[in-house]
Order: structure tokens, then sequence, then C-alpha cells
């Protein structure tokens, strides 16, 4: 029997069907479960217009069965409400590969054949649509970037929930439905979700209804919240914060009802509490509904194969019957299973659906598959950054003043806080660091967002605020990627060591954006934009634990046409960069600048100009006239080892005078890639041109020093390259004893250079010798003082 629980809130009249409206409901959700079978089996023969024979099945049977059926009664379910309410509606599908059930709805309602024409709305459609499924040159079988409707990648769980919150924030008329898998609620990410309510503004974001899909089993074992008596999941639901409505049944009929109930249910509850605090000014913060359904998994499909029960157990995960080709009573079982949704009935002559199916389907835009709150580069306006030179720094000469690169970032950041408030399309994102990452100036535009309790002693918390901070690098993550995948902008503020948490839903991101970009149908999204700060030369004071440069390497190991990597070296450079990164559009950038006070080496025209050439000569930090090859170039990427690079030529300039010296900087490190590896690549001709084909190169890179070898490995002069990096070598110490310990120091680059130019290693043994025994006595001064040696510390560029 049914169970509907309904909300302790408020009690509703409960929703009675009409007999039509009960068989309208049952033929649309009976269409989708045949179409979703068909993709998982067949290549032909799509109506069955004769009796199935082995060479109409595919040779390979790919697809998951299991958790169809449910995806599909709420499908039906949400067409109902989105037509009866005229809603503006986006559904996220979370349980993992629910792809047939997505396509199959899609397909229906029309969606699918306006975004491909040659998947056709008949049986020719039908056909294609059956054969693409799973197949080489066809569409994944989880819902991918080429479903229409759909803002997230299914392959991967434990993201659906975040996703659906950043889509609803700041977006007032939005429902967001999102179907959560109970494999995936076993989930880190999805477990931490559940408290984005506390983040929801009743008056300027839309509303989100979860629905907790409770089939019982994952791949191979049961799940956890399906197995745990109801009252004890109620009580936990509810502890988050959340006014669960619970439907069971393995009924068709029954089931319907129920859920047409619950939905009634919850959405009256949302829009009462929308209502009064938009037009009420009520500010207590509310228990937003939830739907748990629980159905059979494998639902409506053989309740047993080979002897063996199938339905309602973790046997129908994927493809039940797995031998259809081979064995005559898999074949006949496939058939019985089809027919049994009466598809006669559902479809005529022509393949097409009667109207009986298509009487809950929502009309246009409002259609789940055609929303374009799914396709977000439609909605998605021009940023407004302001002019950098309102927050550029003066700089009269190079290394002669000090700023923190962040703080002044945050000024400017503050500024589009401000512009972007009557429209809401900006947020900041971050694992509670804002503040400690000099960003802080924003609270002077909005608040941090807080719908939960607070107290006298609470600093800058708002109710209707748009920075966003939870210690959660994966829920930071997955808002913003919902935020920008609905066609607005953003910033994801974090601690360069602990960005790694996020290691793999970047992935999926990448790979969303560069399967989108093939997709002439989704237009470009705002860029995904990282500040790594906090990074691994500024963390001496935290220790091992918050160093780590690796994020990086992770990110240039992806698509090269959706990853850019920035290390602006001073405050101006950030400035250049940020307004680049928060203009571009389908792009996941980088950019690693530090917090503390740094020297200023550039001004703002030459910031501009060195970061759109993403790599140049510095002229003024080297020694070589415009008549003279250099004897060797010392190279830097990252504000720590451009400090040190340029110690070390100041150290060359008084010890060395005769040695033509070249300082280059990199700004974008994809520049260091050839041309044909990534559209930021240098020719070789560019690249020989800076860095030369046969003269020794010390490079000083931010993190592991590896990745420059990767990057340059085939260029000419790759055996003359020597870079000093990060190499696990990180405690609790000074600053210049982190740079000491990693190799990186200014006095350890002299002695490159020494070593490696042709010929001085004789001449100039001297000289190397004095710089080693700098570095013994930094050992044993940090050791007896905890500072940094006066001649480093007081260092100052006088070139």
């Amino acid at each position: 029997m049914p169970k509907v629980q309904p909300s302790k809130v408020e009690q509703q009249d409960a929703t009675v069907l009409s007999d039509e409206e009960l068989r309208t409901l049952d033929a649309h959700w009976r269409a989708a479960n045949y179409l979703a079978v068909g993709q998982i089996y067949l290549l032909a023969n799509p109506l069955l217009t004769e009796p199935l024979t082995p060479d109409h099945i595919k040779p390979r049977l790919l697809g998951h069965w299991g958790t169809s059926p449910g995806l599909n009664l709420v499908h039906t379910h949400l067409n109902r409400v989105i037509r009866a309410r005229a809603l503006d509606a986006l559904c996220v599908w979370g349980p993992g590969h629910g792809g047939p059930a997505v396509l199959a709805n899609s397909w229906l309602e029309g969606s699918y054949s306006e975004t491909y024409p040659n998947v056709s709305r008949d049986a020719a459609g039908m056909e294609r649509l059956f054969r693409q499924f799973s197949f080489p040159g066809g569409v994944p079988s989880h819902v991918a970037p080429e479903t229409p409707g759909s803002i997230h990648e299914g392959g991967e769980l434990g993201y659906s929930l975040a996703h659906a919150y950043g889509a609803a924030f700041d977006n007032p008329d939005l429902l967001v439905a999102c179907v959560i898998g109970d494999g995936e609620a076993e989930t880190g990410p999805l477990a931490a979700s559940w408290h984005s309510n506390k983040f929801l503004d009743p008056v300027h974001d839309g509303a989100v209804l979860p629905i907790l899909h409770l089939n019982g089993y994952k791949i191979a074992n049961p799940t956890v919240l399906a197995r745990i008596p109801e009252p004890e999941l109620d009580e936990l639901l509810r502890g988050y914060g959340h006014d669960p409505i619970h439907v069971t049944s393995d009924d068709p009929h029954q089931v319907h009802r129920a859920m047409a109930d619950a939905f009634d249910r919850a959405l009256d509850r949302i829009a009462l509490m929308q209502r009064t605090a938009r037009e009420d000014g009520v500010t207590e913060r509310v228990h937003w509904p939830m739907i748990v359904l629980r159905t059979p998994k494998g639902w409506t499909g053989p309740a047993e194969v080979d002897g063996l029960p199938v339905a309602g157990t973790w046997r129908a995960h994927q493809v039940p019957l797995p031998a259809v080709r081979e064995n005559p009573e898999h074949l006949r079982q496939l058939e019985a299973w089809l027919r049994s949704y009466r598809p006669e009935e559902l479809f005529d002559a022509e393949g097409r659906p009667v109207a009986e199916v298509l009487t809950c389907v929502p009309e246009g835009a409002r259609r789940l598959g055609a929303t374009p709150h799914a396709n977000g580069g439609l909605l998605v306006r021009d940023l407004p950054v302001p002019s950098l030179d309102r927050f550029a720094v003066p700089v009269d000469k190079p290394g002669g003043t000090v700023h923190e690169p962040t703080r002044v970032l945050g000024e400017l950041l503050e500024q589009v806080m401000k512009d972007t408030a009557p429209r809401r399309d900006f947020r900041l994102v971050g694992p509670d660091e804002t503040a400690s990452n000099r960003l802080d100036a924003v609270y002077g535009a909005s608040g941090k967002a807080w719908q939960a309790q607070t107290l006298q002693v609470d600093e800058h918390l708002d109710r209707h605020g748009r920075v966003m901070e939870i210690l959660s690098e994966h829920m930071c993550q997955g808002w913003l990627e919902g935020y920008l995948l609905t066609g607005r902008h953003g910033l994801f503020s974090c601690y360069e060591a602990f960005v790694h948490i996020v290691d793999s839903m970047v992935n999926q991101h990448i790979k969303w954006l560069r399967t989108s970009r093939a997709l002439p149908w989704r237009a470009p999204i705002a860029s995904l934009n990282y500040l790594l700060t906090s990074h691994v030369w500024r963390q001496d004071h935290n220790g091992f634990s918050h160093q780590d440069p690796g994020f990086v390497d992770h990110v240039l190991s992806k698509s090269p046409e959706v990853v850019r990597v920035y290390l602006p070296p001073d405050t101006n450079t950030l400035l250049s960069v940020a307004d680049h990164v928060l203009r571009s559009r389908d792009y996941v950038n980088v950019v690693v600048a530090g917090k503390q006070p740094g020297f200023d080496w550039l001004t703002m025209d030459q910031a501009r100009a060195h970061c759109a050439r993403g790599a140049g000569i510095w002229e003024w930090a080297g020694t070589t006239g415009a008549d003279r090859e250099p004897d060797v170039v010392l190279a830097c990427a990252g504000d720590v080892p451009t400090l040190e690079i340029l110690a070390a030529a100041d150290l060359v300039r008084r010890h060395l005078p005769e040695l033509a010296v070249r300082v280059v900087n990199v700004v974008d490190m994809t520049r260091l890639m050839p041309r044909e590896d990534h559209p930021h690549g240098m020719s070789d001709r560019e690249y020989d041109g800076l860095f030369t084909t046969d003269k020794p190169v010390i490079f000083a890179y931010h993190g592991y020093p590896w990745l420059v070898h990767r990057l340059a490995y085939r260029r000419a002069g790759h055996p003359n390259l020597h870079v000093r990096g990060y190499k696990e070598m990180g405690t609790t110490t000074t600053p210049f004893d982190m740079v000491v310990r990693n190799d990186l120091d200014r006095y350890r680059l002299v002695m490159d250079v020494i070593d490696r130019v042709p010929g001085l290693g004789v001449r100039a043994a001297a000289v190397r010798q004095r710089m080693a025994d700098v570095r013994t006595r930094h050992h044993a001064w940090v050791r007896e003082h905890g500072t940094d040696l006066p001649e480093v510390a007081d260092w100052s560029w006088t070139g």
C-alpha cells in the first residue's frame, strides 16, 4: 500500500486524481519505460511490428535499467505539476547512469527531436534513439552534456544536490527538483549537501525539492538509507532541516496517486514559505519539504531470470537479461517485457506518441528538456568588471613598493559585487577563508549568506548575502558549478593545498565543458575561476600539511582547449589576470597568487602587456643589451620564485658583472607548451627567442619542477633546462627557510648559474663558495633567532 506522510508543519487536503488523469499519467510512464528498455537492447524493430530476433538486438548490451522506472515516475509527475502550475523548473538527475530514462522523456516531450532533428519523434527517430544509446558514435549511458535539459554529469556520484542549490541561488522563480539515488546518498559530498538549506534565501533564491529515491541497492550491495528503519531515516532528514513526505509502493496505480499528492503537498508548502518571506517579511528559518520515494529496483522488469530473482534486487542494476542474442529464453523474456507496456496503445502506426501519452507534458520552454536554465549560456550576461586603473597600485620603479595582492583584488571584487547587486548574478565561494585570503573588502558590498541562528558576536552574516562560506570544498565547487551552468558568474577562493579535495569534481566539469564545446546548441557559460592563495611558499606557519602546489599539475593534464593556469607575480598582474578570467567563457582558470605583502614589479600598463604576452623578458632585471645574447637565462613563474630569481640576478650583477643575464617571467604556464598542444602555446621560434636553444636556463617555478619539464620537453633547448621548485621539503619554519629547504633560494640559484654556464665553474669558484656559506649561515641563524637573515628580510631591488 502507498504511504504518504504529510508535512507536520502544514496539513493539506490530499490530491485526488480523476480516473482520466490516472490513465494519462500511467500511459506516459509506460511509454517512458518502454523507451528506456528499447535503448538498452534494440537496434531495430522499435515498435515490435514483428517478433524479436537476435538481429534486432545490440551486440553489446550496455546501460542501467534499475533506476530508470523510478526516474520515469518522477519525470512524469514533474510534468504534471509544471503544466498544472505553470512552473519554471529544472531537474538534476543524480542517479549515476539514469540516461535511458531522461533521454526517453526528452524524446517523448519533443525537446530531443528539436535539438537533434535526425532523431525525429516517429518510428525512424525511435530507432535512431535506440541505436545511438551506448553505441559507438552515439551517446553515453549517463545524463551527459549531450542530453537536453541536463546540467549534471550523472557518471560520478555525490554532487547532484549541491548542483541543484547552485542552480537555485539568485533564481527566485525557479523550482529545482533533484533526484538523489540511495547509492549517491552514501557519499560524503551528498551528506554535506543537505546543509545547503541553511544558505537558501526564500526571498531572492528559488526552491530546491530533493527527491530521495530509495530502490534498495547499489551495483551489488544494499544501500544504507534504504535499510535503516523509516522512523530513523525520517529523524535524520528532519535533523538536516527538511520536512520529508514519504511515498512507498510497488503498485503503479496507487503510486501515481501517492506521488501526485506528495508533489502537491510539497509545492503548496514551498509557495507558502516563499510568499510569507517575500510579501510578509517572515525571517524565521523554514524547513523545506522533500520527497522520499521507495520503489523496487528494476520495477516492472523481469521478476526472475535463469531461476534467480531480479526485479527488486541488485541484479536489476544494469542489464537484467544479459544474453538475449545467444539465449532464446532471454529473447522471449525481453519481448514479453517490452510488450507488457502495451506499446500499441502508446504510439501510433508511424511511431509517434499518442495524445494521451502527452497530456501531462508542458509546452515550450517549460519542458524539462527545453528549459533555458539548463543551457546557461543562453541566459548569461557580461560581467561588469570595473576599470583596473581604479585599483592599480602605483609603481614608480620595480620593487619600490609593497602590497598584498589579494587584498587589492578584494577591492575590485567588492565593486563587482556592488555592480551586480541589482541583477544578482555573481557569487564568491570559499571554505571559511574569505577574510583569511584577504578578500574581506567584499563585505562592504555583500555579507555572507546565512539562514541559521546568529549571535551578537557574529560578523557579516546576511540572510540575503552572496558570499558563500562553508567548510567544505566539495560544497563550494558544487554550488559554483550549478550557478555557472545556469548562466551566472563566480569565483572560488581556496587555500592551495586543499583545493585538491575537488580534483575529481573539476575533472567532470572540464569534461563537461569540452563536450559542450562540440555541441552547437550549448551556448558558452562563464568560466570556472579558482583563486588559490595561502599557497605553498607562504604556509610556513601552518606547516607541511598546508603545503601542496600540485593542483596545477592536475589541471594541466586535462583538455588543453579548456584549461588555463596563471601565476601573476605581483599585484597589478593579478588584477590584469582577474580581469581576463572573470570575463572569459567556457574555461577552467586557475590563478595562484599570494596574500602576503610582496613587491610591486610592474605598472598597470606594463602588467597588461606582460599578461597579454603570457611570458616575456624583463629587460630592467637582466644585464643583456639589445646587441648581446645572454650567457644564462633566469626564468621564473610565481610570486616567490620571481622574488628569488630577481634576488639571484642582483647577486649575479654584483658578483659576476661580466655575465650577460636575461630574466624571463612566465604568467601563463600554458605558454610553455607547443602551439600544436595548446591554444596558448608558443611556436618553437617564439620559445627559442625567449629561452635560446643553447644557453642554460635556470627556472624557478612555484610548484613541482617536473611540470615545467613536461610542458617543455620537446623544445630544442630542453637539455639545457634546469628547474627548481617544491620538492616536498615542507615544515613549520620561516618563509626563507622554506625556499632554502627546497633549493629554490637565491643563493642556490646563483650556484646553479655557476655550475651550468660553461667555463664558469673554475673562474667563479670563490663566488660559489660564498653562496654556499650564506646557506650554511642561514641554517644556524634561523634556528637561533627564529627569523630570516637580515640581508634576506631587508632585501630590496636596487637595479
